[in-house]
């Protein structure tokens, strides 16, 4: 069955067309032509917020595109005003997040090195509800289980088909911190071995014994796209929001980093023994 685009995809399409459609001037030519800042024309480009209908026809006005592309892009562009699931709870997620959420869905693969806690894409319910508890922000029982719901509902994308190939590297850090206490992390652990026997998530374990290695500076997810033009995003979250990477000189340099970590981790087999031994008491 095929998956049908998410609005936070549709608007990167769009972003890229508007973006073709420059050419050759400056962002802060056409901003400066419409009397906007450079930086909304910019979030327009790069799929951080949506374009107002108004302000796509100006825009297409100064690109001068022809009446029959025009159709088309405003086409494009209604499509990706329609909410997905994840926007029902725009209020309580941040706004980086969110559009995450949106990219996440449409990724062919994920990419994803954890120094301190265990992807969200494996996590348990209670292994989740106490990470969000711990950051201390949502003190609204309410609010909390929604931050909880959310963080369940993007693992239908596991499920759906085809699902993407999912490759995780854990730090050890993340199989010995108790969080949510001894239980809690005895029953996320074993759900990651379960995991791991899905044929499209390989799950691998750097070992403090790996020592110094290139992501030293913290977690980081790749996401890969399947549609033609579309390049990898790097996503890597912060105490205060998350940030988005796409230069191809930024691009390189996690995919190495990335490589170099799969490299010095134990290899999936010796991974999944390692996390059985942790969850048993006996690593």
């Amino acid at each position: 069955m095929a998956v049908k685009p998410s609005p936070t995809t549709l608007r990167r399409q769009l972003g890229a067309e508007l973006r073709r459609l420059r050419a050759d001037r400056t962002v802060a030519d056409v901003a400066a032509e419409l009397g906007w800042s450079e930086s909304k024309l910019s979030r327009i480009e790069t799929a951080h917020t949506g374009v107002r209908p108004k302000d796509l026809d100006r825009l297409l006005e100064v690109y001068d595109v022809a009446e029959d592309a025009r159709v088309r892009i405003r086409a494009l562009a209604g499509q990706s005003r329609q909410r997905a699931w994840w926007e029902a709870y725009g209020d309580i997620l941040p706004n980086a997040y969110e559009t995450y959420i949106g990219f996440e869905a449409e990724a062919v693969g994920i990419y994803n090195y954890e120094a301190q806690i265990v992807p969200g894409l494996l996590q348990t319910a209670e292994y989740a509800s106490a990470v969000i508890q711990a950051d201390g922000i949502y003190e609204d029982d309410e609010v909390h289980g929604q931050r909880v719901a959310v963080r369940m509902a993007r693992q239908a994308v596991l499920t759906r088909d085809p699902p993407p190939d999912l490759s995780v590297i854990l730090d050890e850090a993340v199989l010995r911190r108790q969080i949510g206490g001894l239980d809690v992390m005895r029953r996320q652990l074993t759900g990651l071995a379960e995991a791991s026997e899905r044929t499209m998530i390989t799950i691998q374990v750097l070992p403090f014994s790996a020592g110094a290695h290139r992501a030293l500076a913290g977690s980081f997810i790749i996401l890969e796209f399947g549609r033609d033009g579309e390049h990898p995003l790097v996503y890597s979250e912060g105490m205060t929001g998350g940030v988005f990477r796409s230069r191809s000189d930024e691009l390189r340099s996690y995919w190495m980093s990335f490589e170099s970590l799969r490299a010095a981790a134990l290899d999936p087999r010796k991974s999944v023994d390692f996390i059985v031994s942790v969850a048993r008491g006996d690593g």
